[in-house]
């Protein structure tokens, strides 16, 4: 067997090593190394989720100490979604053209430092431009967590360690509601209001994880097709010696079928032929996805205050229901390498919207969290299928940019959701509101149904 792990950019059936970079990152064993950047960029992803849900509980607890407006709590959850809509635009371009481990740089800088400003806000205007800003730092962290990992982890694990990185990820959203009610409880740790000590963690948390991420290599199939092989065989390299130091086994060899060379894709082939269905099946998706899965964790305390709970047993019962978010990241683990992604996803949507409205009509305290547990058992199932699976609809020369432009949308519906949500509340109650998020996850599982590919188990490449 040739030696893979050779410095030398040899041949290989005439195709250069340089362009062979995924080949080589696809055949290798699972190892200590994926793991690593697993955790440091799954990590990552916890402040991310932490910002996301943080609205809910400050729309809650904001409404009573700064004696708020429907429309001002509807503008405090819905601040950071808008940073968060330009952010994915903006940000997730500028990864493709730029880089992924540039822009990991970026957004989490920036979010940590306007997101610690936040905490000082005097006033709600302050308040809500600077979570604006924070929410513009973190606008494309998630597209890049599934753009990084899928770029570099073998395509027979890539499935099971991206949803290893949102497992981690998603115990920010339990740990947000439990010090968000501990913090209330308590209303002035030292002297500072308790929703603000959430934001400092938030900010501090972030810088550290930025000092980790400084380690991570630029991926090398964007070194690639940014005509930089040299670059990219001898990170490739590096990871092979790396890998078959941990696994003490010899690395399989690269087979011919796998060298498909990749390009620079115009922004604008989205919707050429070979993608517009794929684009316009994506588009749709991520509207509809908002409703069901980030309405329920963004409302739910606002919800259950509607309902006649004060704002700390709102909390509490939030965070109850929540902890379902990383269990049921963690049940996708051994279901998303096995069971083909969209039918996974149409399965725990349709799981969302059944636990929804039992959750909505829902009363007695025991049948809140009950329900709210088994919604987000179903969201994060659904969630961590459908990250996986938005990374294999694009090359690698578009993927960042597609995957965060279709992103942005639902950023965008995320603004739009509490002010419709919240009308609808107020004037209909929690059932409307669950009845209609329900009709909207049917409308997704139609949308993935008839115009999703298959993926699971195939290269990136392939795809």
């Amino acid at each position: 067997m040739t030696d893979t792990t050779s410095p030398t950019p040899e041949r290989r059936g005439g195709t250069p090593m340089d362009v062979r970079a995924a080949a080589r990152l696809d055949r290798l064993p699972p190892s200590r190394w994926h793991r690593r950047i697993t955790l440091i960029v799954g990590i990552g992803a916890f402040f991310d989720l932490y910002e996301i849900f943080l609205g809910g509980v400050l729309g809650a607890v904001l409404a009573e100490q700064w004696h708020l407006g429907h429309t001002d709590k509807s503008w405090v959850i819905a601040s950071g979604f808008l940073g968060m809509f330009v952010g994915a635009n903006v940000l997730s371009v500028l990864a493709d053209r730029f880089g992924r481990r540039r822009m990991f740089m970026v957004n989490l800088g920036a979010y940590s430092v306007f997101s610690l400003l936040c905490a000082f806000a005097p006033d709600l205007h302050w308040l809500l431009a600077l979570r604006f800003l924070s929410g513009l730092g973190l606008g494309a962290e998630l597209v890049l967590v599934d753009t990084y990992l899928a770029e570099f982890l073998p395509r027979a694990v890539r499935g099971r360690y991206i949803a290893y990185a949102y497992t981690l990820g998603f115990f920010a959203v339990p740990v947000v509601a439990l010090l968000g009610a501990r913090l209330v409880a308590a209303h002035q740790p030292l002297g500072i209001d308790g929703w603000r000590w959430l934001l400092v963690a938030g900010a501090l948390g972030a810088a550290f994880i930025q000092l980790m991420r400084r380690q991570l290599p630029e991926s090398p199939r964007w070194l690639t097709i940014h005509g930089r092989g040299e670059e990219a065989g001898r990170i490739v390299t590096g990871i092979e010696e790396r890998v078959a130091r941990e696994t003490g086994v010899s690395l399989p060899s690269v087979p011919a079928v796998e060298a498909v060379p990749e390009r620079k894709v115009p922004l604008r082939d989205m919707f050429g032929t070979d993608f517009r269905r794929r684009t316009v099946m994506w588009w749709i998706f991520q509207v509809l996805q908002t409703v069901g899965y980030y309405g329920f964790g963004a409302l739910a305390p606002v919800v259950l205050t509607a309902k006649g709970h004060t704002v700390t047993e709102s909390l509490l019962y939030a965070a109850l229901s929540f902890c379902g978010y990383p269990i049921g990241s963690a049940l996708s683990l051994p279901l998303i390498d096995r069971i083909e992604r969209r039918t996974l996803i149409i399965a725990a949507a349709l799981g969302i919207a059944g636990c929804g409205l039992a959750f909505g009509f829902a009363s007695a305290s025991w049948a809140v969290v009950t329900f709210g547990f088994a919604l987000t058992v179903c969201s994060n199932i659904f969630s961590n299928a459908f990250h996986v699976y938005q990374t294999e609809l694009f090359p690698t020369g578009l993927r960042s940019s597609a995957i965060g432009i279709a992103y942005s949308l639902s950023r965008l519906t995320s603004v739009v959701l509490p002010f419709i949500a919240l009308s609808v509340l107020a004037d209909l109650g929690a059932a409307a509101v669950f009845t209609g998020s329900a009709v909207l996850m049917v409308l997704l599982c139609l949308d993935v149904a008839l115009l999703g590919p298959r993926s699971t188990g195939r290269s990136l490449e392939r795809i």
